[in-house]
């Protein structure tokens, strides 16, 4: 029998399917601060009142594909076909616990900060792999910019650092958020990768691109590395993060890939550095009218990097289909920890600083918590027959949802948390492994009403 949530995919597909709407995102209670964490409060940074909305995600609306754009974005090209989502997989990658769309906790961890308003994430030890706590982990949102995490992990295995090369219109030309190379400007791919990293230039993403063999070969090659990592949620459909046909990632496999990446030393300097003296680019020789662009500071853009103690660099992301998306990592008496935010709002707090609040949770967690791995190998077998929705987890035959695999049983029970958390839930709270309680119901779309703009820089 197929996974209570790949049977919930079933049910939240043909909700897809049937429906044209989004429903409404529920307000969200202000539980109190966790016992034993301090929250940081960073510099210039004041929670904003009434509470945010919090997408509803314990329904899986988003466990087969992203929530619709509403624009062209989602279109195949010309004469292509339409792109379907990825395969589900039967059983979640990383355990069972991780196949919960809602909320899960270690069991007896306290709440979480009042200020999660994401709606999906996962905190997780770079180090050994283990996820401590997430939220619609495997649900599938568009990644916007953070996807440049596996371009660059990509050009990194594949590129000469030094290698001179020299930057086109196109470049330019480039929709969204770009570096500023221009043409003619020579650089080194070094230097490119610092302005993909550091300023999520969308010019230098296309530069990589060109250099990889071409966009067509870069997504191949980028797919291809995040199935590798047992990234099943993942289909870059731009090298740069622009919405794309098919486009999707998820807070699981996004961490799996930031985590792949951090093992690099020249990705953890590009992703660390405060900032870097970028090339400028000459003038059109055609043009007597154009001039010289010197070269100037660029500053990292992720504000983390200069408000947590113990920093180690993040990346982040925006479009209007895909709202907010961020990963951090900061290091804090020997632990490593890594955040990934998806569907992110900059209410009540930036995504940036929602990060902080997981990593100050994560760090008060006992070393060694765990519900569920980075380092499970990814599942061989797709979904192609799926299950009715069983009434409880009673009802979920061995093998499901309701089993926690070895590596998630190890470390003990662990709690889906429903009602009267900050996720918004409102299911009745269950054990996944060690309780029984209700299961979401997959009929219902809890997506939250996206803004259908052109993408911001």
């Amino acid at each position: 029998m197929k996974s209570l949530r790949a049977a919930a995919a079933t049910a939240a597909c043909g909700v897809l399917v049937s429906l044209t709407g989004a429903g409404a995102a529920l307000a969200q209670p202000a539980p109190a601060t966790p016992s034993g964490v301090t929250p940081a409060t960073p510099s210039g940074v004041t929670p904003a009142t009434p509470p945010a909305f919090t997408p509803e995600t314990d329904p899986c609306p988003f466990r087969v594909a992203p929530a619709p754009a509403g624009d062209a974005t989602d279109l195949p090209r010309p004469g292509q076909p339409a792109v379907a989502p990825l395969p589900v997989s039967e059983h979640p990658v990383g355990g069972d616990a991780l196949g919960n769309c809602g909320l899960v906790l270690p069991e007896g961890a306290p709440p979480l900060p009042a200020e999660i308003t994401s709606a999906a994430w996962v905190v997780s030890d770079v180090d050994t792999g283990e996820v401590l706590a997430a939220q619609d982990a495997h649900g599938r949102y568009r990644p916007a910019s953070t996807i440049k995490v596996l371009l660059a992990l990509v050009a990194l295995e594949e590129l000469d650092l030094n290698k001179t090369v020299v930057a086109l219109q196109e470049d330019e030309d480039m929709e969204g958020s770009r570096v500023g190379v221009g043409p003619h400007g020579t650089y080194s791919i070094h230097t490119v990768l610092q302005g993909l990293m550091m300023a999520s230039g969308n010019d230098t993403a296309n530069m990589l691109a060109r250099e990889l063999g071409g966009v067509d070969v870069t997504l191949e090659k980028m797919n291809a590395k995040a199935r590798s990592l047992g990234a099943l949620d993942t289909r870059a459909a731009t090298p740069s993060g622009l919405d794309g046909p098919g486009m999707s990632s998820s807070p699981y496999d996004l961490s799996a890939i930031f985590r792949e990446a951090m093992k690099n030393p020249t990705f953890r300097e590009l992703v660390s550095v405060p900032e870097v003296f970028f090339p400028g680019y000459p003038k059109d020789p055609a043009d007597p009218l154009d001039y010289d662009r010197p070269g100037f500071v660029l500053k990292n853009d992720n504000t983390m990097l200069y408000q947590y103690p113990g920093a180690l660099g993040g990346k982040t992301g925006f479009t209007n289909a895909s709202r907010h998306t961020y990963i951090g990592a900061a290091q804090r008496d020997g632990r490593t920890l890594q955040v990934t935010l998806m569907g992110g709002e900059v209410q009540p707090l930036r995504p940036w600083a929602q990060a902080v609040r997981l990593l100050d949770y994560g760090f008060a967690l006992p070393a060694g918590t765990s519900v569920g791995t980075l380092d499970v190998p990814a599942p061989v077998e797709p979904v192609t027959e799926l299950a009715a929705v069983p009434d409880t987890v009673a009802d979920a035959a061995p093998g499901t949802s309701s089993d926690i695999t070895p590596d998630a049983a190890s470390a003990g029970p662990v709690t889906a948390a429903g009602a009267g958390t900050s996720s918004g839930s409102t299911s009745e709270p269950f054990l996944i492994g060690g309780g029984v309680g209700a299961a979401a119901a997959a009929t219902l779309l809890g997506a939250w009403s996206l803004r259908r703009d052109r993408v911001r820089p």
